[in-house]
């Protein structure tokens, strides 16, 4: 059975990581998966959001160990010809596919969150997780540096200091820690945390697609640019919005009082 699968429910797409048996820890054949399924996701018209989650009790444990060991036990006798050239390339695009993916991207965590994890979680546009998950950075554990944006996305969600102390000591940390620090959007109770995302999602879906298409690249954008070229982007984009029909059914729904009911028109 492949170790990412792709379902849908409606207009919500679900990459699932699947190898349980592991806590969905990373190995090469995980990361081609990983890659793919991003790719068919954000290609797919007809999915309106995505949620990244995990098989089982766990979100994902970073890299997998055994995996890498033996990795690390060829690169030693073989060089670097023994490494997968690809495997950066494998789990990078995966995460630049999750964010410049055209619709709103959620991640369902539960359980353990280490590593790549940890950097797929940061990827993702919003994270519901349940109360008992537990967080660390782990590459320092290993002997490793960050990979998959956690360089980037971290220092971003809870700044430079608080970022370095993550990544340089890999202390664990809780569901209540990394939200009230800015990694969390919610904190709910773990039979819950399905359920939750899902209906997060449903609510994502039924709005104005363009709207939240163009919000999700004007925040993306907000740390690389100046304030008034975010200025100037702000006002193009608003007035694009003015053309599409989800602003005119919208206008009208707030008028008269009622739910909007977006993309019917």
């Amino acid at each position: 059975m492949s170790s990412v699968q792709i379902k849908t429910k409606g207009p919500i797409g679900y990459l699932i990581l699947n190898r349980p048996h592991v806590m969905n820890a990373l190995d090469y054949d995980m990361t081609l998966g990983l890659k793919a399924a991003a790719l068919s996701l954000k290609n797919d018209k007809t999915i309106k959001c995505v949620v990244v989650m995990g098989v089982g009790d766990h979100f994902m444990a970073g890299g997998d160990i055994s995996y890498f060991k033996k990795l690390a036990d060829a690169y030693a006798q073989e060089g670097e010809s023994a490494y997968p050239k690809d495997i950066f390339d494998n789990v990078h695009s995966t995460i630049r596919n999750i964010v410049s993916m055209d619709k709103p991207v959620i991640a369902c965590i539960k359980g353990a969150v280490a590593g790549f994890g940890l950097s797929l979680m940061l990827a993702c546009d919003l994270a519901i997780a349940a109360e008992d998950s537990v967080f660390t950075a782990a590459y320092c554990h290993i002997g490793a540096s960050p990979d998959g944006g956690m360089t980037y996305f971290l220092p971003r969600a809870v700044g430079q200091k608080k970022a370095a102390e993550l990544i340089l000591t890999g202390d664990r940390f809780s569901a209540q820690q990394a939200q009230s620090w800015g990694m969390l959007n919610r904190v709910v109770s773990s039979v819950e945390v399905d359920s939750e995302t899902e209906k997060l999602a449903t609510q994502l879906c039924c709005g104005p697609k363009y709207a939240l298409r163009r919000s999700k690249e004007l925040l993306n954008q907000t740390f690389d640019v100046s304030l008034n070229e975010q200025l100037d982007q702000e006002a193009i984009n608003f007035r694009q919005s003015m053309l599409e029909k989800d602003f005119a059914e919208g206008v009208t729904a707030f008028s008269e009082k009622r739910k909007a009911k977006f993309g019917e028109s």
